[in-house]
């Protein structure tokens, strides 16, 4: 496997790189007091990819198995316990493990464990993530099941039965 060809060709380097503080407070908050933050958008990167901090209460929540056509998904746990479907089994994760998707990689996660959790979420190519999970915290309740159907293709999501 070879660099892949120049992005950047200029000769001194630039002053580009963003700082998020620690303190930055979440672009979503869900009714469930879950909370998303975007570290790293589409648009920020220029498509390459988009990262996000997920945050759970002790409350189960977290989707079920689906798949994307277009792009891949990689998971990242940083506290408590995330249950990650594998495409054939949960696995219960654990701060440090790392689970990667391949595009359409049958995947789903959940936090189980009646204690908080949290990962980080990368997504490539860089898709719109945002306003999938922006519709999910204001949209879907109101959403017919026709409604919820589009949403869910226009924005990649599969879900299997």
């Amino acid at each position: 496997m070879e660099y892949p060809p120049p992005v950047y060709h200029g000769d001194t380097g630039e002053k580009s790189a963003v700082h998020r503080p620690a303190t930055s407070g979440p672009d979503i908050t869900y009714a469930n007091g879950n909370t998303c933050h975007h570290l790293a958008t589409g648009e920020s990167t220029g498509g390459l990819f988009g990262l996000y901090r997920w945050v759970m209460g002790p409350e189960p929540s977290g989707p079920g198995p689906h798949f994307h056509r277009t792009m891949t998904e990689s998971f990242y746990v940083l506290a408590g316990v995330v249950r990650i479907y594998d495409g054939s089994r949960w696995v219960d994760c654990v701060p440090g493990d790392f689970v990667h998707v391949p595009f359409g990689g049958i995947h789903g996660f959940r936090n189980e464990s009646g204690a908080p959790a949290e990962m980080l979420i990368h997504f490539a190519p860089g898709a719109p993530r945002e306003a999938y999970f922006e519709g999910l915290a204001s949209e879907i309740a109101a959403m017919s099941p026709a409604e919820r159907y589009d949403f869910y293709h226009r924005h990649d999501n599969h879900w299997l039965d």
